[in-house]
């Protein structure tokens, strides 16, 4: 079955949700986006996202095409129209229609569209198992070039830290800021378990401020765990009892290696499990 794509004011058939090639969205990508879950056909901590979004834009000098009230019953449309009951989201945000050239300010209105679909970022069997990652050489953003909490439609940064984990044969890789420290992975915040004490890196250090980060945090301490936001460096990586990773795709997913180097035993372990369960639980409605 076609889907059925928000364009800017209403539903279109997939064929014809289109855009012009003079958008700066394309042109420059010059525009904002969130990825959102829809589980049990109910959207996923939804106006966290929308909030994030609006700020992310305003932090680019984005004027937002239409309200936030207006823009959750355009995402709830969405899904309805396309009958999804577990799967995602993706809401994008462009400049808009405009000039070649940088100058913003020719783009009279900004541009929407939201896809919603199906999705399955990792076979399951590496939620049982663990994942392989790498240490990529790619540099995260200096935060002064690009401040970390705008989720941009310039993802290049994160493709070329990719492409090196894929030259790898493994499915991510951890990206390190310009001082060394632990930012993120290409698409998820890094986590990491030392003497039952869990560790995250602060945003300062170059990391998208998650939403499923946050649901995450609050979910462990609602177990008694102690968490510490503080910067991580390669070894802390390397002689950490557990690591996995959280996102709006990928859920919570244990890491039992980086680098070649095993983490903990090899396996997933009992912290990263308890923490996926309480998420699944959480997302689904079934823990609050």
């Amino acid at each position: 079955m076609a889907l059925k794509i928000w364009l800017d004011t209403g539903l279109v058939d997939e064929k014809d949700a289109k855009i012009s090639v003079f958008d700066h969205g394309l042109l420059y990508g010059d525009g904002v986006f969130e990825g959102i879950r829809v589980y049990g056909g109910k959207v996923f901590e939804l106006e966290a996202h929308i909030r994030r979004l609006f700020e992310s834009a305003r932090a680019i000098r984005l004027s937002m095409p239409m309200t936030r009230d207006v823009l959750i019953d355009a995402v709830e449309a969405t899904v309805k129209a396309n009958k999804v009951e577990d799967g995602y989201i993706r809401l994008v945000v462009t400049r808009g229609v405009g000039t070649l050239g940088l100058n913003p300010f020719t783009c009279k209105k900004g541009g929407l569209f939201i896809i919603a679909d199906k999705i399955q970022l990792y076979p399951e069997e590496l939620y049982d198992k663990g994942m392989k990652v790498i240490s990529a050489t790619t540099v995260r953003n200096h935060p002064l070039a690009l401040p970390p909490q705008v989720k941009s439609l310039n993802y290049l940064n994160n493709i070329l830290a990719k492409i090196e984990a894929l030259d790898n044969d493994v499915p991510e890789a951890v990206m390190y800021n310009h001082e060394g420290y632990v930012a993120e992975a290409t698409g998820d915040n890094v986590f990491i378990v030392k003497n039952n004490v869990v560790c995250v890196p602060p945003v300062e250090a170059g990391s998208l401020e998650g939403i499923t980060r946050a649901v995450v945090i609050r979910l462990a301490r609602k177990e008694g765990l102690e968490i510490v936001e503080k910067n991580l460096t390669r070894y802390d990586l390397y002689v950490c009892d557990e690591f996995f990773l959280t996102g709006t795709a990928a859920e919570v997913i244990g890491v039992v290696q980086i680098d070649g180097r095993t983490i903990g035993d090899g396996t997933v372990g009992p912290v990263t499990r308890l923490l996926r369960e309480k998420f699944y639980g959480y997302a689904r409605g079934k823990e609050q």
